[in-house]
């Protein structure tokens, strides 16, 4: 079993930036692929981000390649979202979720957060 609480969500200007962070309790967070997802009124979730187990490995969405940079630190159990050069149509809720694969699909992900408003104004 894994919680994750989601956090460092806000308003922000277009062009700026925000950090999300996604803090892990249980166990083994290490051995869980992690990924952050959005939603926005009325759309589907849609992947943004994702990360393998070690944090060699990641893979974004289009929308957001060369803008957003995922991380983790396995010691602090916690997995991050760097987000630059917002737009307003990254306003959203953001999840962290955790998978026993690393994928885009969010039907394999089995553990969520909560999640955490961006509104991006422009």
């Amino acid at each position: 079993q894994v919680q994750l609480v989601e956090s460092g969500g806000g308003l922000v200007q277009a062009g700026g930036s925000l950090r999300l962070s996604c803090a892990a309790s249980g166990r083994a967070f290490s051995s869980y692929p992690m990924g952050w997802f959005r939603q926005a009124p009325g759309k589907e979730r849609d992947f943004v981000a994702g990360i393998g187990r070690s944090g060699v490995n990641t893979y974004y969405a289009d929308s957001v390649k060369g803008r957003f940079t995922i991380s983790r630190d396995n010691v602090k159990n916690t997995v991050y979202l760097q987000m630059n050069s917002l737009k307003p149509e990254d306003t959203a809720v953001y999840y962290c979720a955790a998978s026993l694969l690393a994928t885009m699909n969010w039907g394999d992900y089995k553990y969520w957060g909560q999640g955490t408003q961006v509104t991006v104004s422009s």
